[in-house]
């Protein structure tokens, strides 16, 4: 019964001003999306959920569609550089990255 449901920004497609909540529903999405996996399969992952390494549609090729995904569609920049093992190694690591990089615009 949270009230403050009317004070919280509305998210934008730009991603800046996204709730942490949108940010999660829609990286749930373009996982969901990217990798064929079931809606409900992925609205299961939690923080600690692995990705690269676990999930055997999460392979090198795939990565590649992800990450181009995630700067389509939360309007954000990955470069190069950004992209480590950590990053991908759970939904956790992936979401906290995805977070940071809406936040620095």
């Amino acid at each position: 019964m949270s009230s403050n449901s009317a004070t919280e920004p509305a998210a934008d497609m730009s991603g800046i001003g996204k709730s942490r909540a949108a940010i999660d529903r829609d990286l749930k999405t373009i996982i969901a999306d990217v990798l064929g996996l079931e809606t409900d399969q992925v609205d299961q992952f939690d923080a600690d959920t692995g990705l690269f390494g676990h999930l055997p549609e999460l392979d090198s090729m795939a990565v590649a569609g992800l990450l181009t995904e995630m700067e389509d569609r939360l309007d954000i920049v990955i470069e190069d550089d950004d992209v480590d093992g950590e990053m991908l190694e759970t939904y956790g690591g992936l979401l906290a990255f995805a977070e940071a990089k809406i936040i620095e615009g």
